[in-house]
């Protein structure tokens, strides 16, 4: 099989397009925000972004004029604050911002649906909530078996997904270990999809631990190593979550002309992470993790 390895301006220009559904997944842990700058930089227009928690990394792509709708369950900066780029697109008059809005776990659902290739999922209820009346999407059924009246959510089939993992071999077989959230059900929803990774590895490595791979290479259209591509986000084993970095964008994004020389500086000016990290010299230094090896494991027959 042929090596799926290519640059993420290859990665990015080959399978993210104007009008796509993009997903980029990580809950907290593995964001790709560098597939998220280079989206930025080849401005890209008229995405539709679903994720689970578009925090940052949404807001920033909002802000470049790359969305025109969002599908989510919760919006904000976590621990820090609000999207102030996000809100400003919403209460502009008219919106500038179409919203398509769910719980986490009808979020997890619609996935989960669009993953088995089934036109719809089943939740319990959104019994307490406001949600079905701002969503017409959420709708209900009667189970077949009890007669209880359940909740029901489409499908939701990205046109490409962007995982980040910590290692892959060319193939594109992606090992996670950490805080995991949906990418796998998000990858196997997709039409497209791209894993970034931390480590290229030959494929002995990930033969020798499968229990490990998330994301198997049949389904996966480009890998792109990328060192660092998370940050702010982290990626366990190599570096920590800037929260710095989280509390400073609270304040960046109040100020639409400090967003905008955030992004002048740290995404249209550079062409490519390697470059946004020697602008950063001290992060590998401050966020660098220290090596903690878990025991392994006999596989032994």
């Amino acid at each position: 099989m042929h090596s799926k390895v290519v640059t993420m301006k290859d990665a990015i220009a080959a399978h993210v397009r104007d009008g796509d559904t993009l997903v980029i997944e990580g809950f907290t842990h593995l964001i790709c925000f560098a597939a998220a700058h280079e989206v930025i930089r080849q401005r890209r227009r008229e995405l539709t972004l679903a994720r689970l928690t578009p925090d940052v990394i949404y807001d920033q792509m909002i802000a470049a004029g790359c969305a025109r709708k969002l599908i989510f369950s919760w919006a904000g900066n976590p621990g820090a604050g609000s999207l102030h780029a996000f809100r400003r697109a919403v209460e502009a008059r008219p919106a500038e911002l179409e919203l398509e809005e769910y719980s986490h776990f009808g979020m997890v659902t619609r996935l989960s649906a669009g993953a088995a290739r089934l036109p719809f999922g089943v939740m319990r209820n959104y019994m307490g909530t406001d949600l079905p009346a701002a969503n017409p999407l959420i709708r209900t059924v009667n189970c077949p078996f009890t007669g209880e009246t359940l909740a029901a959510v489409p499908a939701l089939n990205p046109d490409v997904t962007i995982v980040h993992a910590q290692r892959a071999d060319h193939h594109g077989n992606a090992q996670v270990w950490g805080l995991m959230g949906v990418q796998k059900e998000a990858a196997f929803a997709s039409k497209r999809v791209i894993v970034v990774v931390e480590e290229l590895v030959d494929e002995s490595v990930i033969r020798a631990d499968p229990n490990r791979t998330l994301i198997p290479g049949l389904i996966v259209d480009a890998v792109v190593v990328e060192p660092w591509g998370c940050h702010p986000s982290y990626a366990q084993g190599h570096y920590d979550r800037d929260n710095e970095f989280y509390v400073a964008w609270e304040e960046i994004s109040r100020d639409p002309g400090r967003l905008r020389a955030y992004l002048d500086e740290h995404v249209y000016g550079v062409t490519d992470r390697a470059e946004y990290m020697r602008r950063q010299p001290a992060l590998a230094e401050r966020l660098g993790a220290r090596p903690r090896i878990c025991a392994g494991v006999s596989y032994g027959y």
